[in-house]
């Protein structure tokens, strides 16, 4: 079984895109927004229930890119809105990755 072909059928397009703004990969993942019970996780402690202004999101993609290997700058791109890589992980079927999970973060720039 390969999660690819979900990928491609079901995930959005998306971009790994250098601190220099040169597109590194392009690939489609699953980009979900974490909800309170996700976001418990995020730093080993609770976080306050309600609205988190922080903006996090599950990002589920293929082994390739990896971004366990991300360079502080390197971010994701989806649909218009830039993500940066708080901690990813890779997970595996046997002995080889099996799909790239991270934990994402909205990108806001200041004007």
């Amino acid at each position: 079984m390969r999660l690819e072909p979900m990928l491609k059928a079901f995930g959005r397009p998306a971009s790994f895109i250098s601190k220099d703004g040169e597109t590194l990969a392009e690939m489609n993942a699953f980009i979900s927004p974490l909800r309170y019970k996700n976001k418990m996780y995020l730093y080993g402690v609770n976080t306050e229930i309600g609205f988190n202004s922080q903006g996090h999101y599950l990002y589920i993609g293929p082994a390739d890119p990896d971004l366990t290997l991300a360079d502080n700058g390197e971010y994701v791109n989806c649909a218009g809105e830039k993500y940066r890589i708080d901690r990813a992980e890779k997970v595996y079927k046997g002995d080889k990755v099996f799909y790239i999970w991270a934990i994402i973060r909205v990108i806001v720039e200041n004007d």
